[in-house]
C-alpha cells in the first residue's frame, strides 16, 4: 500500500493518518488505531478517543495485571487452581488438553489466555483476581484511566455501539501497552516473558503482523466476535521492533460493514493493511 504522494507539505504522521481514513472509507466499516512511538511517545491514529469493544484483546492487560501482582509478592504465578469440565467453555484448547489433571497454574492460565485466547483459563484467572470490576480496578492503578471491564467471557463481547462497558479507546491501550511492554509496570524478566508469549501467540498471523516485513520481530493479541448478539469485531494489538528504532505500538479495532457468522479473510486483511501502514510511517 502506498501512502498518498500527492499530500505535500504534510507531516509523516499526517500522511499516515490520511492513510488510515481512506482505509476505513475502502473498507466500509468502522476502524479505531493508534500507532504510537515507544520512545517518543508520539502517537496518531483515527478514532483514537473513541470507545470500541475489546473482546479477546483484553486478555493482554489481563495477563499484565496477573504478572504485576506477582512480580509485588500479591500472586504466586505456581499457585494451582482446580477446575472441572462445568468450566469448559467454547474455544478452550489448553483447558481441554489439561481436563485429566484438572488443574491449572496461574502461570499457565496467564500464558494460555494470551497465546491460544483459552477463555475457560481467562475466566478462571479473572475470578482469581476478583472479577471484571476488580481489573478494571487494577488497570486505573497502573495508569490507564480510560479502559473497563465489566463481564466475563462470552458476556464482554456483547457491546453495541455507543456503549461503554467492556470497552477501550485505541490510545489509551497503546500507552497502558507501551508502558507495561517497554516501561517500568512489570520487573524487566516478568516483561521478557511477556512479550515471549506474545511472540509466540499465532492468532494474529493474518492481522496487524502480516503487514509487516517478515524480518521484523513482533508480537500481538487478537480478538473476535462474530455471529448474534453483538456487531462483528476483528481487533489486534501489537508491538514490533523497526531496526534501528525503538518499539511501535499499534491498536487496532476493526468493526465490518457486513455481519458475517465468521471471521473473513477481507476483514483480516484491513488490519494487515493498518500494519503495512504503521511499518511504512516507522520507516518514513
Amino acid at each position: 500500500m502506498a501512502l498518498a504522494a500527492a499530500s505535500r507539505g504534510l507531516d509523516r504522521s499526517q500522511i499516515s493518518a490520511k492513510a488510515l481514513r481512506d482505509l476505513e472509507q475502502k473498507s466500509g466499516g468502522t476502524l479505531g488505531v493508534c500507532i504510537l512511538d515507544a520512545h517518543s511517545g508520539r502517537h496518531f491514529g483515527n478514532r483514537i478517543n473513541e470507545r470500541f469493544g475489546m473482546c479477546s484483546s483484553f486478555k493482554l492487560p489481563l495477563a499484565i495485571v496477573a504478572l504485576h501482582e506477582a512480580d509485588h509478592g500479591r500472586l504466586r504465578l505456581d499457585e494451582v487452581i482446580h477446575y472441572a469440565k462445568s468450566d469448559l467453555m467454547r474455544h478452550a484448547p489448553f483447558a481441554e488438553k489439561n481436563l485429566s489433571k484438572g488443574s491449572m497454574t496461574i502461570e499457565e492460565m496467564a500464558q494460555a489466555a494470551q497465546e491460544q485466547s483459552d477463555n475457560t483459563a481467562t475466566n478462571l484467572l479473572l475470578k482469581r483476581l476478583g472479577g471484571p470490576i476488580t481489573l478494571t480496578s487494577h488497570l486505573r492503578r497502573l495508569g490507564d484511566p480510560t479502559t473497563r471491564l465489566d463481564h466475563f467471557e462470552p458476556e464482554m463481547n456483547m457491546v453495541q455501539p455507543g456503549e461503554a462497558h467492556d470497552t477501550t479507546t485505541p490510545v489509551a491501550t497503546a500507552r497502558f501497552l507501551c508502558q507495561a511492554l517497554t516501561g517500568s509496570i512489570l520487573k524487566p524478566a516478568t516483561r521478557d516473558k511477556l512479550i515471549g508469549w506474545m511472540i509466540a501467540t499465532q492468532t494474529g498471523v493474518n492481522r496487524l503482523r502480516a503487514g509487516l516485513p517478515k524480518s521484523w520481530r513482533a508480537g500481538d493479541k487478537t480478538g473476535s466476535w462474530w455471529g448474534e448478539g453483538a456487531p462483528n469485531r476483528v481487533n489486534d494489538v501489537a508491538i514490533f521492533w523497526p531496526p534501528n528504532r525503538a518499539p511501535i505500538i499499534v491498536t487496532s479495532y476493526y468493526m465490518p460493514a457486513v455481519q458475517a457468522n465468521n471471521i473473513r479473510d477481507q476483514d483480516q486483511a484491513v488490519l494487515a493493511d493498518v500494519g503495512r501502514i504503521a511499518a511504512l510511517w516507522a520507516t518514513m
